[in-house]
């Protein structure tokens, strides 16, 4: 499989979609994916819109779980990689990241409604 580089600075605002979910390598026995080092593997669905265009949703898989990300919430993504994959008339794109990590921001005042 080869990995691509994505720049992430050119995806736009990143915000997790879907909070972090460990995964699974077998969901009838509930094992859990790790990697070479035998950290789990989590994914965290992430939501790109790039210059005004649709939303697209992408689950990225990270080692270890991240911390302090809740749906809703802007994210930080270090560095992400694609990997196209086919198994027979099947293909795709996979993420993975280094880490995905939180941005913490203040709300506007002013803007939307509010009691």
């Amino acid at each position: 499989m080869q990995s691509i580089p994505v720049d992430t600075a050119r995806l736009g605002v990143l915000r997790c979609a879907i909070a972090p979910e460990q995964k699974m390598t077998n969901p009838e026995t509930q094992e859990v994916k790790r990697d070479r080092d035998g950290n789990p593997v989590y994914t965290v669905a992430v939501t790109v819109r790039q210059d005004r265009r649709r939303i697209s949703v992408i689950e990225i898989a990270v080692s270890g779980e991240p911390k302090g990300i809740e749906e809703g919430q802007i994210v930080k993504v270090t560095g992400l990689m694609a990997f196209a994959w086919s198994m027979g008339d099947r293909h795709g794109v996979s993420f993975r990241a280094d880490a995905i990590t939180p941005i913490h921001t203040t709300a506007v005042q002013g803007k939307g409604g509010g009691a």
